[in-house]
């Protein structure tokens, strides 16, 4: 009898190189710290917050892999062009890019002004489709890569009295471009995939889910009964930027606790 050779599926991203934006602190940390726990040297941008950053790139070096500290204004497609040119300079390529920087302004629709608009949408959506464009003009060279947007359980569902409609629209949009991008791209061996969090404990979200009633409506409307840590999100991405995942493209992963299926 002859037994068939499974070739197992590997996790470990030895030998890539990982940008991850707006990772300075909270989901973006996590994400470049599990990636280089697995094996990938990580590029790690701040807007503002570059003690943040220096820390965590101090955090991944002390892994023993190579980081890249550097600032990233996505609303600022010149700084973003220089970013890519000093990736390009300091590792050669890019393999692995996680669209994590996002922005929100929080009002009434009433209220939301063309600049806010103008804002929001500058860097959830124009800088991620240019930075994602950047990425994958590095990544064909080298034979293919993994592209893993970072939406939202907002791209999904609304709940009253919460007023995102500009950053839900954008994350919305980012499910699409997803799909859009993993087939114009699957030639070139690029995989384009989403991740739509639920409610984490982030410096972003802390205030609010610190409030007893915030939170218990969160925690009431969503299955698992808990907000998400740090292991949550870090899992899902190092699934979607390994070779695990290699006939995965185009899709949204909803780390959310359930949330988005009430």
């Amino acid at each position: 009898m002859t037994s068939e050779t499974i070739p197992y599926p590997t996790f470990g991203l030895e030998g890539k190189i990982a940008l991850v934006t707006g990772s300075s602190r909270g989901l973006g940390r996590w994400i470049a710290l599990a990636l280089a726990h697995v094996g990938a040297d990580v590029v790690v941008t701040y807007r503002q917050a570059v003690e943040e950053g220096k820390t965590v790139a101090g955090e991944i070096r002390d892994m023993g892999r190579r980081c890249l500290l550097t600032r990233l204004d996505l609303a600022d497609l010149s700084s973003m062009e220089a970013m890519m040119s000093e990736i390009s300079g300091e590792f050669g390529g890019l393999d692995i890019l996680v669209n994590n920087a996002g922005v929100n302004r929080p009002k009434k629709a009433l209220e939301v002004t063309p600049e806010d608009f103008d804002h929001v949408t500058s860097v959830n959506l124009k800088g991620v489709y240019f930075c994602s464009q950047a990425a994958a003009k590095m990544m064909i060279p080298r034979g293919g890569g993994k592209i893993i947007n970072l939406s939202s359980a907002a791209a999904f569902l609304v709940r009253r009295n919460i007023t995102i409609s500009v950053y839900a629209m954008t994350k919305a949009g980012l499910v699409m471009l997803t799909k859009a991008l993993s087939s114009e791209w699957a030639d070139y061996k690029i995989n384009v995939n989403a991740i739509a969090p639920g409610y984490f404990k982030t410096p972003l979200t802390q205030d609010r889910l610190e409030d007893p009633q915030f939170k218990n409506s969160v925690l009431e409307t969503t299955p698992l009964n808990r907000v998400g840590e740090p292991q949550d999100i870090m899992g899902a991405v190092m699934f979607l930027a390994s070779d695990a995942s290699d006939f995965i493209t185009g899709q949204t992963l909803c780390v959310d606790g359930g949330r988005t299926v009430l």
